[in-house]
Parts: C-alpha cells; sequence; structure tokens
C-alpha cells in the first residue's frame, strides 16, 4: 500500500506511538495515507480506536517479525 508518509514508532511504548501519530497525521493532507510500525502490542487497539475517534479510516495492518504495520487514510 502507497503511504504519503512513514512513523518509526518501533521500540516505543505506550503512548508514544500515538503521540508520533498524531503529530504526523498533522502534517498530511486530507485523503493522504499515514504508515505506522510498531513493537507496541497495544497499539493495535490504541490506533484502531484513535483513527475512529478523530475521522480517519484505518485501511489495513499487518504482523511481519514482531513490527505491527498501519495504514491509516487521514478524514
Amino acid at each position: 500500500m502507497e503511504a504519503t508518509r512513514v512513523v518509526d514508532a518501533k521500540g516505543l511504548a505506550c503512548p508514544m506511538p500515538i503521540v508520533k501519530t498524531k503529530k504526523a497525521m498533522t502534517e498530511l493532507e486530507t485523503g493522504q495515507v499515514l504508515e505506522i510500525h510498531s513493537t507496541d502490542k497495544g497499539a493495535k487497539n490504541d490506533l484502531a480506536a484513535w483513527a475512529k475517534s478523530g475521522g480517519h479510516e484505518l485501511l489495513k495492518h499487518t504482523e511481519e517479525s514482531d513490527v505491527l504495520k498501519f495504514w491509516i487514510k487521514k478524514g
């Protein structure tokens, strides 16, 4: 999936993946896609809830070698 920007939040514990995602999202235009990489297992629920509450769309998430990857489209 094509992303406009990638956030590397690997090795960071909650709430830092959300903090970094929030900051990066403010720099995107509506409709652009942010890709987030995290090793925090809690990020799966946190990012899904954050995207929904912020009017964004969680397009996809995968797990590869203990790295969770998320693609969120800015609403």
